[in-house]
């Protein structure tokens, strides 16, 4: 099977551990030096619209993929971003 990169981008990518739906991919790193893929990007949420910017972007290595397939990508071993707690109000309940 090939395929190509414009292809990659409309794919999901899943986490194949529990489940969880990362995102679709929105970019790809490429090693020049010797022609080949290194890893996917899945660019971060963006913050309150956008306004505030973006969460961290979620990088794959290509080893770490397990599956690529019609519609989805499955991916193992992914670090996710450290997630900051929401903070809580104390007048809010």
């Amino acid at each position: 099977m090939s395929c190509r990169i414009t292809d990659l981008r409309c794919k999901e990518v899943i986490n194949g551990k529990n489940g969880c739906r990362l995102g679709c991919v929105d970019d790809v790193e490429i090693d020049i030096k010797n022609a080949r893929l290194v890893a996917i990007v899945i660019f971060g949420r963006p913050k309150c619209f956008g306004l505030l910017g973006r969460e961290e972007d979620i990088i794959i290595r290509w080893d770490n993929i397990e599956l690529i397939g019609e519609d989805t990508i499955i991916v193992t071993n992914v670090q996710l971003p450290y997630k900051r707690k929401k903070m809580k109000l104390p007048f809010f309940k």
